[in-house]
């Protein structure tokens, strides 16, 4: 038989997803793959009862149905400063991962070399490699997980063809200051690179900090990919919309991309979440509300246990330290925490470049019930979890 494809050798399956299939597996609580246990907006979910039985059961147009990208047009645009066309500035996809993997295949060439932060989430590594292209790396430093500007200057002057930017950040929850965007502007004109935003955590943002759209930066817009999803914003991750916002001739091609990718997003879910989109200001604010006291209630939870954890300025992860139990694989402990303690984590050696097996992720979006139980599941982690001499 032929040979498989080369491109694909060194990957494995998704270690969220498995940690999900694992967490299932003992009845753990999962904290580990970052969907919630509460409802969407009782709004979208009556309005999706009353799209089934109207006539949004085919094919959509390929780029999104035009009230979708005219109420998603008229929302970004008060958010991100500027106007944007629904008919020449708006591709919906299928949830953010087409989006990224889109712009990926959009703006690179086999051969071309991409900047990616580490920590990233994993489908970053994975969509850069698919494309043909190369990864380059450049480390965050904890516990604020800043870059070095020189190494970041560095790794442009091996001339990449875009840049990759999650803010705020999947798995460290850090949100890039204006000043430290500047930086990564200004790089990206010097060394005419394209940068790719994964901003699908935009209205998860924790005081003092704030979230600013690159695109919205000087200069930046004629070469920003922007890329983000309804499903953190509406508790709807398996509804996969998802969406670019970039200049008419970069949307031209992802056009083209997208629609040999999966011809179109579903039109029964599109028409649905039109009414998400039309929410006012007020509905981001409780949401932000909503996972500040989450935030508060498990980082708490998790001092009185005393591990050491991480702080998320936005997103909803926070990373904890392990190294007190001696384990030289995180994946392994992550296994004998679902299995012994039932709580599922995902071992943090999956985020980054580095060799960092001392860190697990856990995600704050659930029910305060389920956070609970979580955290009186965790209080007796050192009884149950011993270290390994």
């Amino acid at each position: 038989m032929p040979s498989l494809s080369k491109r694909t050798e060194n990957f494995t399956d998704s270690v969220i997803r498995r940690m999900t299939r694992i967490s299932n597996q003992y009845g753990a609580v999962n904290l580990s793959q970052g969907f919630p246990d509460f409802e969407p907006p009782r709004e979208l979910l009556d309005r999706l009862a009353e799209v089934s039985k109207e006539d949004f059961h085919q094919y959509s147009i390929t780029w999104g149905a035009q009230n979708f990208r005219e109420a998603l047009a008229e929302k970004q645009s008060r958010l991100m400063g500027r106007k944007i066309d629904p008919n020449g500035e708006i591709v919906v996809t299928c949830g953010s991962t087409e989006a990224m993997m889109a712009a990926m295949m959009t703006v690179t060439n086999p051969g071309d070399k991409v900047i990616v932060f580490s920590p990233f989430y994993e489908n970053y590594g994975a969509d850069t490699i698919l494309s043909g292209a190369e990864p380059i790396y450049v480390p965050l430093y904890p516990p604020e997980f800043n870059f070095n500007a020189d190494e970041l200057e560095n790794a442009f002057k091996q001339h990449p063809k875009a840049l990759i930017l999650c803010n705020p950040s999947n798995p460290c929850g850090k949100v890039f200051t204006y000043d430290e965007l500047k930086v990564i502007a200004d790089l990206a004109e010097k060394y005419d690179t394209f940068v790719i935003t994964d901003e699908v955590y935009e209205h998860i943002v924790y005081e003092p900090y704030k979230h600013t759209y690159f695109a919205s930066l000087p200069k930046m817009w004629e070469r920003t990919i922007s890329c983000s999803s309804l499903s953190k914003t509406y508790s709807i991750t398996g509804w996969r919309l998802g969406y670019i916002i970039a200049p008419k001739n970069i949307i031209e091609v992802a056009k083209k991309v997208h629609d040999f990718l999966t011809v179109g997003a579903a039109a029964p879910l599109q028409e649905a979440a039109v009414t998400g989109l039309k929410f006012g200001d007020e509905y981001y604010k409780d949401l932000q509300a909503k996972y500040t006291k989450k935030k508060d209630l498990f980082l708490k939870g998790l001092d009185d246990i005393g591990i050491s954890h991480t702080i998320p300025q936005g997103a909803y992860y926070v990373l904890l330290d392990i190294s007190e139990f001696g384990y030289e694989s995180d994946l392994e402990f992550c296994e004998v925490l679902a299995r012994d303690v039932g709580v599922g984590a995902v071992p943090g050696s999956s985020f980054f470049r580095e060799n960092v097996n001392h860190l697990i992720r856990l995600h704050f979006a659930k029910k305060d019930e389920t956070l609970y139980e979580a955290l009186n599941r965790l209080e007796h982690i050192r009884n149950k979890i011993c270290k390994i001499l």
